[in-house]
């Protein structure tokens, strides 16, 4: 996530499927978690363009590199980040991309220009995507979620007042931290990324099914039962895949 010339140092894994990955689902349907959970099972690079956001903004002036920089100035006014600087944003992260343990990608592309930017740059960096996960839930069952929803100002741990409340109400489990609600999170915002969700985003899925890439898993579950449909879909791909000589 650090970009630049920073490196990971994956641990050796003896699963064999698929491990560069697309995470594609509304937000609040869970899709931070279960790159939680795939990092810890499979080893692969975790990059988080939502993360790379939320640390950018409290780090110093001299981690920032320019896509950051050109960032955080669009978010500062209130604007969205256009294509063009989310792409770079991925771009400085190309030894993310080529981990050998592999990749996955929450947050991006959010759009089908952003999808075939990534294309391009998975074509220069040597590698594709295996597989998209998309995780998919009704409308009603998002709200839900987003509005239970607590963040620790600190570690930025995610909680759930219902499906994973701290142990001490409004106390990050992880670091002490005060747990918060984000702005986007409250029910009149949802609607209104929602809106933006299906407009932009939502097409991804029609764009990763022509190239037999896409995976749907029902998210109407426990992050465990979620998880578990996910491996078992991508342990089927994996059979299904045509075996080389």
């Amino acid at each position: 996530m650090a970009g630049g010339t920073a490196v990971c140092n994956p641990q050796p894994t003896p699963i064999g499927f698929p491990r560069r990955f697309v995470l594609l689902g509304a937000p609040g349907v869970g899709k931070g978690t279960q790159a939680e959970m795939l990092n810890l099972r499979l080893g692969c690079c975790q990059l988080s363009t939502g993360d790379i956001f939320r640390t950018a903004k409290t780090s110093g002036l001299a981690a920032h590199s320019p896509a950051i920089t050109a960032a955080l100035e669009f978010m500062r006014r209130g604007e969205l980040v256009p294509d063009d600087t989310v792409v770079a944003l991925v771009e400085e992260r190309t030894g993310c991309l080529q981990c050998r343990m592999g990749f996955l990608l929450d947050g991006f592309p959010r759009t089908v220009c952003q999808a075939g930017q990534l294309e391009s740059i998975l074509g220069r960096a040597g590698v594709s995507l295996d597989a998209v996960l998309s995780y998919e839930l009704p409308l009603d069952q998002v709200v839900a979620r987003l509005a239970g929803r607590r963040t620790c100002q600190t570690c930025k741990s995610v909680f759930h007042l219902q499906a994973r409340p701290p142990l001490v109400a409004g106390v990050c489990d992880h670091c002490g931290g005060k747990l918060f609600q984000r702005e986007d999170d409250r029910p009149e915002a949802i609607h209104v990324r929602m809106e933006a969700y299906e407009h932009s985003t939502a097409p991804l899925a029609d764009y990763y099914r022509k190239r037999g890439l896409l995976l749907p898993i029902v998210a109407d579950a426990s992050p465990e039962e979620i998880f578990d449909r996910t491996m078992a879909a991508l342990e089927a791909m994996h059979a299904a895949a045509p075996k080389t000589a």
